[in-house]
């Protein structure tokens, strides 16, 4: 089997190629979050990516990516999971892939459940989810992923009240908490407060990974997040990463939210990050 430490920077070279061949798409947040990504599914889920049925959400833990743009290390994990060949992330953003700029269910792409991206959504999906497996009598867990810039949008808070409220202890959301959005700094355009106190205060349990680029601490962080579950309530993990993590030049800045890498750029990036399993 892979040594699962190999993956991050063989998976941040196909973030910046896929983003340079389509001259489109998000790596700021898809570098930051690649420990997540590798501890969620090659760790912490229960799934069978042999075996995926878009039709059936039982009998396996659900992944809901709400902050939808940051695809490109969304499809490499998937890809590099098994779910599809890793040749097709060359598609990214091409006319008639199934790769699209936000996830999308219309082609059929194994591994994507909802289409998502619209941000402030995806915690409703998620606790719909949760509370269908509940119904199901299904002991599976419901995980989903926010920015922070997202914890701005009132549909969030909708959600988390209702969560808190109705004991919804089989979901684990994770907050990419990097300070960064496509405007600014998070605190600049609007800070979130104390979030870990606004979650306590809606009847959540909070964890917090210090250390989100460091994929032991992330794997440590997250399995603690789910021993958590089960409690009475759901379960909140702020998650602290760096927007560009692993591109000196990309690392912390705002303006890498959207923006591809020209061919210099790219060369740069590569050249800070080992090819460890094959490039695309």
């Amino acid at each position: 089997m892979t040594d699962i430490h190999l993956l991050p920077p063989q998976i941040r070279r196909d973030i910046v190629r896929m983003v340079h061949l389509a001259q489109s798409g998000h790596p700021g947040g898809s570098l930051g979050t690649v420990e997540y990504f590798v501890a969620m599914f090659f760790d912490i889920l229960d799934i069978d990516p042999d075996n995926f049925n878009p039709e059936i959400s039982t009998g396996e833990d659900l992944f809901i990516l709400s902050n939808g743009h940051i695809t490109p290390v969304y499809y490499s994990v998937l890809a590099r999971r098994g779910y599809f060949p890793v040749e097709e992330l060359r598609t990214f953003r091409k006319l008639g892939t199934r790769l699209q700029g936000h996830p999308s269910v219309h082609d059929g792409l194994p591994g994507i459940r909802i289409a998502s991206g619209s941000l402030g959504q995806g915690m409703s999906v998620a606790l719909g989810a949760a509370q269908g497996k509940k119904l199901n009598q299904d002991p599976h867990l419901v995980y989903s992923l926010h920015g922070d810039g997202e914890m701005q949008e009132g549909q969030i808070w909708e959600a988390v009240l209702y969560a808190g409220a109705k004991g919804v202890d089989n979901l684990v959301s994770t907050v990419d908490y990097n300070n960064a959005q496509i405007d600014g700094r998070v605190d600049d355009v609007l800070s979130l407060g104390d979030l870990k106190a606004k979650f306590e205060a809606f009847n959540w349990i909070v964890t917090e990974i210090k250390q989100g680029n460091d994929l032991d601490e992330v794997i440590k962080g997250m399995r603690r997040a789910k021993s958590l579950t089960g409690q009475g309530k759901p379960v909140a993990v702020l998650l602290h990463t760096k927007m560009g993590y692993g591109v000196d030049f990309m690392e912390d800045d705002y303006r890498w939210h959207g923006k591809p890498l020209n061919d210099e750029q790219l060369a740069r990036a590569l050249a800070q990050l080992p090819e460890t399993l094959g490039d695309f």
